[in-house]
């Protein structure tokens, strides 16, 4: 065993590799202050009480701080000030630490949470649902269409009722892009040249006709600039195409 791991021992690791901790003089969790923006920290005891927690987090219990600790299952976990915490046999490694008399409630997935602020991030939500890459999380609204969350979102908890949330495949994007000077619906984020050519001369074409095309305010950089057959350009709502067709003699 390396001098590192006398020192301290990696929950996250321990509880990835099933494995017990193993004895050292600090144990590291990852700690959050208001947010879901982790950073390790070092705790002394595998079995703390919350306040050790926040002390060691250079916060004062006093301050009127709930701390919460994130379990496997993404639930959050109240940990009260004098209540011992086994960090060994509940199996999390993510503590919250909210300034805050009043705890929000939300849904997930149909998983309580509770938030510490009245407000929380779309990324946040994110986060806590383990959303995967090909994932959307959406708000549900009852007798209307669930409303998509972006990342950036601000979501107010505060109003009636418990925020209901739920992942789902995220939707292929349409934009409206402008094929000379004529607004065309297109499906994902990326435009072909070849699509654009369909776009602006449908049909069939002369083998003889060549065509060439130029591109500005895309999504992708340069936003400007040529676009040539194989090409592929990344589009936003407004995206302008100018292309023309030459018959070769």
């Amino acid at each position: 065993m390396s001098a590192e791991e006398r020192e301290f021992d990696n929950l996250d690791e321990a509880i990835r590799e099933g494995r017990p901790l193993r004895p050292a003089r600090a144990y590291r969790i990852q700690f959050a202050r208001g947010d879901l923006n982790f950073h390790p920290l070092d705790i002394s005891d595998p079995v703390p009480l919350g306040r050790q927690i926040l002390s060691a987090a250079g916060l004062n219990a006093g301050d009127g701080y709930s701390l919460f600790a994130i379990v496997p299952s993404g639930d959050f976990e109240d940990v009260r000030l004098d209540e011992p915490f086994d960090l060994r046999g509940r199996g999390a490694e993510r503590f919250v630490a909210f300034l805050t008399d009043r705890d929000y409630k939300l849904m997930i997935n149909d998983h309580q949470l509770k938030w510490g602020k009245p407000v929380i991030r779309g990324a946040s939500i994110y986060t806590l649902a383990n959303a995967g890459e090909d994932q959307a999380v959406f708000l549900e609204v009852r007798g209307g269409q669930d409303r998509l969350i972006e990342p950036e979102d601000l979501i107010d908890l505060t109003q009636p009722g418990i925020e209901r949330f739920l992942t789902a495949p995220k939707p292929v994007p349409t934009f409206e892009i402008i094929v000379n000077s004529r607004p065309k619906i297109v499906t994902g984020r990326q435009v072909t040249f070849e699509q654009v050519v369909e776009l602006a001369f449908p049909g069939d074409h002369d083998p003889n006709v060549v065509f060439s095309m130029t591109y500005r305010h895309a999504a992708s950089k340069p936003h400007a600039g040529e676009l040539g057959a194989g090409g592929v350009v990344e589009v936003k709502n407004g995206t302008i195409f100018n292309a023309t067709r030459t018959v070769q003699s």
